[in-house]
């Protein structure tokens, strides 16, 4: 058979691979974009693995092991009966314990839980670590709501939660909606419920047995991330202009890092609007978007006038001013070919997924015909993940690291990654860092599940 024989075959048999997976998962767009961005990547290994084929290592890999979902019953502080659903879609356990966060927001459903969990086995492959895929969440906003009143429902939501948690068995973190206050709650009420003092949650604050380095852990790693390809590339942070959407904390200690290396940060965005610096925000300026966004949790609108230098821009995305870097960090698909075509134009050289699945497929493809290189999410925000490895650690050991310490582990995690995703790439030069990132995470998991055997 010629090459291009195979190849068709190849494409046909994806092609069916993919029509499978949409029968079994009507209504599910966000799990069936996440599956067809890997499965494009991977089936190159597949087709050319026996055992792999076999075995059907993929259709078992876009299964998770299990879906729970529960009902969440809370009181607001007008005593009215509130309900909400929940879930835990825990994906994958074939290298290690459920490892992923909790999301609380409105749009939360089962296929935003299934993508997030599918992305987290290949991101947790890539740490290293021995971190199975997990995730879950509500369809609960926070926001609006008392601290009391986000108290009672964390306290219903973990009262299910528990029996399905533990520190071998599945280990969930913060994510959207779920900071250090909301883990706080969870994490007592997991106390209260199970009469244990363990690891069964990372994300908790350093006084009771959380990391140092937690909270800056994804923004900082996707910046390290960052200063490795631009090494690879002869380049440094120096100067480099960057646009930032978001102002929670994956965007504002990217930010925080990325101005301490010498870039300069030129946005940063919220739900309603974003704020352009030209000059680059200073550590001052951040420190007052910290102190609204992460304290007071305002709207960066409120700043309007308020900083040298800073314009605000309502109802608009970040992505029409002229950057080197394009850092998504606030959530799915956010970042679609309109504005990737822009961002083309304004000469952008690199885009780092800060957020999980940022980019769409079209903005995917744009920015692969103009050679602007992406760093995928698995890659670049894995070092959330990898410090609640750490974190787990601490706290399986007792002990508890230095900041110092927890960094410069960070560093090694994320430069092993890059280094995974190159090596990748030199085995087959027609790939770039999103192929090879989900081709690295692949073989690690899929080589576990064949040890398994049948199951």
């Amino acid at each position: 058979m010629t090459n291009n024989g195979r190849t068709n075959e190849a494409n046909g048999s994806l092609r069916r691979f993919m029509e499978g997976l949409k029968r079994r998962n009507p209504h599910e767009p966000e799990f069936i974009q996440a599956v067809c961005e890997v499965a494009r990547s991977i089936y190159p290994l597949v087709e050319q693995d026996a055992e792999y084929r076999k075995a059907r290592i993929l259709e078992r890999m876009t299964e998770p092991d299990r879906v729970i979902a529960f009902r969440v019953t809370w009181e607001d502080d007008e005593g009215n009966v509130r309900v909400n659903r929940a879930w835990r879609v825990q994906f994958n356990r074939s290298i290690g314990a459920y490892k992923g966060g909790l999301r609380f927001q409105k749009s939360v459903n089962q296929s935003v839980l299934k993508f997030l969990g599918f992305e987290q086995t290949f991101k947790n492959s890539l740490t290293g670590l021995p971190m199975g895929g997990a995730k879950g969440g509500a369809n609960f906003n926070p926001k609006g709501k008392s601290p009391r009143e986000v108290m009672r429902f964390c306290q219903s939501f973990m009262s299910e939660l528990f029996r399905h948690i533990g520190a071998d068995a599945d280990i969930p973190a913060g994510d959207i909606g779920v900071g250090s206050r909301e883990v706080g709650f969870l994490f007592g009420q997991y106390m209260r419920l199970t009469n244990q003092f363990d690891g069964a949650l990372t994300g908790k604050g350093v006084s009771y047995g959380g990391s140092a380095i937690r909270e800056e852990a994804t923004g900082y790693g996707a910046v390290y991330f960052l200063q490795n390809m631009l090494e690879q590339r002869d380049e440094s942070m120096e100067g480099k202009r960057i646009a930032i959407s978001g102002a929670g904390n994956v965007a504002l200690f990217a930010a925080e890092r990325a101005i301490r290396d010498g870039a300069k940060v030129v946005t940063l965005s919220d739900s309603k609007g974003f704020i352009h610096c030209d000059s680059g925000l200073d550590e001052d300026g951040l420190d007052a978007i910290k102190t609204l966004k992460l304290q007071r949790r305002g709207r960066l609108s409120e700043l309007d006038g308020e900083l040298a230098g800073v314009r605000y821009e309502n109802g608009k995305a970040p992505w029409g001013v002229s950057c080197d870097v394009a850092m998504p960090c606030a959530t799915q698909n956010e970042l679609d070919d309109e504005a990737a075509r822009t961002l083309v134009d304004n000469g952008v050289q690199v885009v780092v997924e800060g957020a999980n699945m940022p980019t769409t497929d079209d903005a995917v493809a744009r920015f692969r015909q103009h050679g602007v290189q992406i760093a995928p999410g698995k890659a670049a925000n894995a070092g959330g993940v990898a410090v609640s490895g750490f974190e787990r650690s601490q706290n399986a050991t007792r002990l508890s690291w230095s900041r110092e310490e927890v960094d410069r582990r960070l560093k090694d995690i994320m430069k092993t990654i890059h280094d995974k995703c190159v090596s990748e790439m030199e085995r087959d030069d027609q790939a770039d860092y999103a192929d090879a990132a989900n081709r690295a995470g692949f073989r690690k998991v899929a080589d576990a599940m064949l040890a398994y055997g049948v199951m």
